[in-house]
């Protein structure tokens, strides 16, 4: 298994000179072209002259070339174990046929053993794997006969996408004949669930098709369980591949809201015990609440104090701290949460987490007179939130409403009273469906989508985020500014925010929604050396061209984590 290699404590001294440097901080003005970093803080921002006149002559140098130098990003929602995931089996990227298909997987039947499982990416491209069937050359899934003229001795499972990486339905998977005879599955073999889909030839045999109506996978945790699934060894080297990435974007911290199971801590775990994370990453926990009571609820918080309340534990570059709630229990989720267990594909976290609404309820009381932070999707969770502020004040907890889409300015004014945090989801309900979302609300006040600068003037922190579609944050950024679709229709555009603004949503707040805003955030004196010199300067570009923003390099804690010069 391989993982990170430890960086050495960075003692050197550091010069950035040549920048264009975003100081984002208000008592600085934005003119710096140096900074100077002693120890993984830094010691100077200003001159060159100023900065070299901090440091000793034994120094490394590095020249930004005239482009933009910001703190380092941080990603509100990331999802950031998914990233590295998808590299650690086989890809089908750049089929454009069946053909195409069945040749790849000639290819890795030549390096197996028969009977060996060879499990596989889905059919598309990343990021979102649109376009599938119909852009294949027969406009069709292949099928398991497909399959078995490449591999008859060799069980072969296509996976399907996680849906939230497009947004859109159906989910198709695939699998050939010895799949599904060891999977037990023929023509008789009834849908285990009213959204899947078991495709059967004319003669009533399955083509080995699974077709799901659902956004989270149901098939791999039913008819399919037997396949291989995520190993503890692809995890770790998973997010390895995944802070390289994020690092690669200029995210040098990651807030991971939708709570984490066992598996991916396991997997942070290990990496931080073995290395100097290159990300420093601030996770919430995933409860796995099954038939929960209110009992239980109030007999877990109570087992959960000593290390989820206030800061949680851990140190700056992995903490625990707080948990994730959402409402209701769906049928769904239960069926995954029995089948898989500790296991959780794609999702990262439990799909038991939801809670009727009597014990979350309870479960926010309990919290909030604990201190405990909760964090949740959608603004629907706001009236939890501001009950249990009665009980015990969460005004200083700085609870998180995730994936913010319509927010009214009665749930601002809230939020603003509690010192709630927002977090966005503007890749999907700007740019994706923004224009979808204001046509199905026609009398609805269009500035209450995504509504940014409202939410900015009011003094509701909000954070930028990517929701790991794509990895990237300047998207977001892009879309902050720019208020305009996929479609090229401008979606609220009165709610756009600065370039500037939405750097600070990115960086400043971003540390504060990890409580390091005193440490992070910013390019200032006495400030950790998070840093990251981009591909460009932003002053620069055409704002809908920020999308395609990279580090050339990227710097945490003084040290030099991704460096495209070297490359």
């Amino acid at each position: 298994m391989d993982v990170l290699t430890p960086m050495p404590l960075n003692t050197a001294s550091l010069l950035i000179s040549n920048g264009d440097v975003w100081t984002l901080n208000g008592n600085a003005p934005r003119t710096a072209e140096a900074v100077a970093v002693s120890n993984g803080i830094i010691i100077a921002v200003g001159t060159r002259a100023d900065c070299e006149a901090a440091l000793p002559e034994d120094k490394t140098i590095i020249d930004a070339g005239g482009h933009s130098v910001i703190p380092g990003l941080v990603d509100g929602h990331a999802h950031m174990d998914r990233e590295g995931l998808k590299d650690q089996i086989p890809s089908l990227v750049g089929c454009r046929s069946i053909a195409d298909i069945k040749e790849r997987i000639r290819a890795l039947v030549r390096d197996a053993v028969p009977g060996e499982w060879i499990v596989t990416m889905p059919v598309g491209d990343p990021p979102d794997f649109r376009g599938m069937p119909e852009s294949l050359a027969e406009g069709r899934w292949p099928t398991r006969a497909d399959l078995d003229e490449v591999a008859p001795d060799n069980p072969v499972y296509i996976r399907c996408i996680w849906g939230y990486w497009r947004h859109t339905l159906p989910l198709v998977s695939i699998a050939n004949s010895k799949a599904l005879k060891i999977a037990g599955i023929d023509r008789n073999t009834p849908s285990p669930f009213p959204s899947i889909e078991i495709e059967h030839d004319a003669d009533g045999e399955p083509t080995g098709v699974f077709i799901e109506n659902n956004y989270m996978p149901l098939v791999e945790f039913t008819l399919m369980k037997c396949a291989p699934r995520f190993s503890a060894d692809q995890r770790v080297a998973g997010l390895m591949k995944s802070m390289a990435i994020y690092n690669g974007f200029g995210t040098t911290a990651v807030y991971e809201g939708h709570g984490v199971a066992d598996e991916v801590l396991a997997a942070y775990q290990t990496l931080r015990e073995t290395s100097h994370l290159p990300v420093r990453s601030h996770l919430t926990l995933s409860p796995r609440w099954g038939g929960a009571t209110v009992e239980t609820v109030r007999e877990c918080l109570g087992d959960w104090l000593s290390w989820l309340r206030r800061r949680g534990l851990g140190d700056d570059y992995l903490r625990v701290q707080g948990l994730y709630a959402e409402p209701g229990v769906n049928e769904e989720n239960s069926i995954r949460a029995d089948a898989g267990g500790a296991y959780t594909g794609w999702a990262g976290f439990y799909y038991d987490a939801g809670l009727p609404p009597e014990e979350l309820d309870v479960l926010f009381q309990e919290a909030a007179a604990a201190g405990i932070r909760v964090s949740g999707i959608g603004t629907a969770m706001i009236d939890g939130f501001a009950k249990a502020h009665k009980r015990a004040s969460i005004s200083d907890a700085r609870w998180v409403v995730e994936h913010i889409s319509w927010v009214s300015p009665d749930e601002i004014a809230i939020a603003r009273d509690l010192g709630i945090i927002m977090t966005t989801h503007t890749n999907r309900y700007l740019w994706k469906e923004g224009s979808m979302l204001l046509a199905q609300s026609p009398d609805r006040d269009p500035n209450e989508l995504v509504p940014l600068r409202r939410l900015r003037d009011a003094g509701v922190p909000v954070c930028l985020a990517t929701d790991n579609v794509p990895p990237s944050l300047f998207h977001p950024i892009s879309q902050a500014v720019t208020r305009v679709g996929r479609d090229g229709k401008p979606v609220a555009p009165e709610q756009a925010l600065t370039l500037e603004e939405a750097l600070q949503s990115s960086c400043c707040t971003g540390a504060y929604l990890c409580f390091a805003e005193d440490r992070r955030g910013t390019i200032g004196v006495g400030m950790d050396a998070d840093l990251a010199i981009l591909d460009r300067s932003l002053g620069d570009d055409d704002p809908s061209a920020i999308s395609d923003t990279t580090a050339t390099v990227t710097i945490v804690g003084g040290r030099i984590v991704h460096d495209t010069r070297t490359s």
